[in-house]
């Protein structure tokens, strides 16, 4: 029982913080802020299937050629320390 002590105390401690800020009104501005968040995903407008593929392949493209660059660098630049060194 003694190695849940800390455990039990912490939520007790939790709930009684969160009681105390539900019973303050501390909460309000949450469900204001979803509210608000809900309204503005309204107005955007959500690509189509095939606007989605077309911006997924060209990341991924976009990934794979800055990787291969930076492996070139990398591999560049360790050949000239080989040299200097």
């Amino acid at each position: 029982m003694k190695e849940y002590l800390p455990i039990i105390i912490g939520i007790v401690v939790a709930m009684t913080a969160f009681t105390l800020l539900w019973r303050r009104g501390s909460f309000l501005w949450l469900s204001g802020y979803v509210r608000e968040t809900q309204e503005e995903l309204k107005k955007c407008t959500w690509p189509t299937w095939d606007e989605l593929t077309g911006s997924t392949a060209v990341v991924m493209v976009s990934v794979a050629l800055l990787g291969a660059f930076t492996v070139g660098v990398d591999l560049f630049v360790a050949y000239l320390l080989q040299l200097i060194v």
